[in-house]
């Protein structure tokens, strides 16, 4: 039996995978730019009113994803092109 991993060893495996996912979608275009462009603005929205969030977690890690939606957004945006989303 594998020994239970730290909080961040298990966190980093988890964006990896999550990163990966995303791009395979895109690449496969069963997501388009404009989907993870609002996947963006979700988190960001999640991240400016944490403290009213029905689904609670930390401030700290909520802002830290926005962030990273928007460094993988603009990764994706720029390795697979597509079509911006309409505002």
């Amino acid at each position: 039996m594998n020994p239970i991993e730290p909080g961040d060893a298990a966190g980093e495996k988890s964006m990896v995978i999550l990163q990966s996912l995303l791009c395979l979608l895109r690449e496969k275009n069963l997501l388009s730019r404009a989907d993870i462009e609002e996947l963006a603005a979700k988190v960001a929205r999640r991240a400016a009113e944490h403290d009213r969030d029905p689904l609670p977690c930390q401030s700290d890690a909520v802002v830290a994803a926005a962030s990273e939606m928007n460094r993988l957004g603009a990764y994706i945006g720029g390795r697979y092109g597509g079509k911006h989303r309409r505002i």
